[in-house]
């Protein structure tokens, strides 16, 4: 199913287990990793810095549970992607770009079919952020291709979707479709934002 995603344009895939076995858990990172690699696309790992260091991901995605920003730095280096959950709070998001975040996550904006222990967040925090932060914002929470334009319009650099996807009859075009909504070739947390 990934493969799809990326050949339609995918720009970064975040890999997010929360029930799978160690083992499991490591050979499907792996194997997201060499695919990832083939289509030169980042993946971050969600949670777990060791198993990104482990299958050469690019970055990892963390959350209010997880390691601080400064611990995966330190793990991780300078070159690799750190990106931070900020919820509804656009004071953590300030405060985790000021600590070396390289994107900040906001959401849910809309119900998740996949994540149901959510947070509501405004579609004001997204032109809020845009005004208090430089780093990119990634809007999250029950996001498909007739919503998604409202939040890049409101000042998301990037959306992250997953029923909406791979819940699709055509993963591939689905993917486009997104892709398409987007100005710039590629997401990319490290580089300079661009007004959409």
């Amino acid at each position: 199913m990934t493969w799809r995603a990326l050949a339609g344009g995918a720009r970064l895939v975040q890999y997010r287990s929360k029930t799978l076995n160690e083992e499991l858990h490591r050979e499907q990172a792996r194997s997201l990793a060499h695919l990832c690699r083939r289509f030169d696309v980042p993946l971050l790992i969600n949670d777990h810095i060791d198993l990104a260091l482990e299958v050469g991901a690019d970055g990892v995605h963390l959350g209010r549970e997880d390691a601080p920003i400064s611990q995966a730095r330190l793990k991780l280096g300078h070159e690799k992607i750190i990106g931070i959950s900020c919820y509804n709070e656009l004071e953590s998001a300030i405060e985790a770009e000021c600590n070396g975040a390289d994107y900040v996550a906001f959401g849910a904006f809309f119900n998740s079919v996949t994540k149901t222990d959510t947070v509501p967040a405004s579609i004001d925090l997204l032109r809020q952020g845009n005004l208090e932060i430089r780093i990119p914002i990634v809007a999250i929470g029950g996001i498909n291709s007739d919503n998604a334009l409202e939040l890049i319009s409101a000042g998301a650099d990037a959306v992250a979707v997953s029923n909406a996807l791979f819940g699709a009859r055509d993963i591939r075009s689905e993917a486009a479709k997104f892709s398409g909504l987007f100005k710039r070739q590629s997401f990319h947390p490290s580089l300079s934002r661009t007004s959409q």
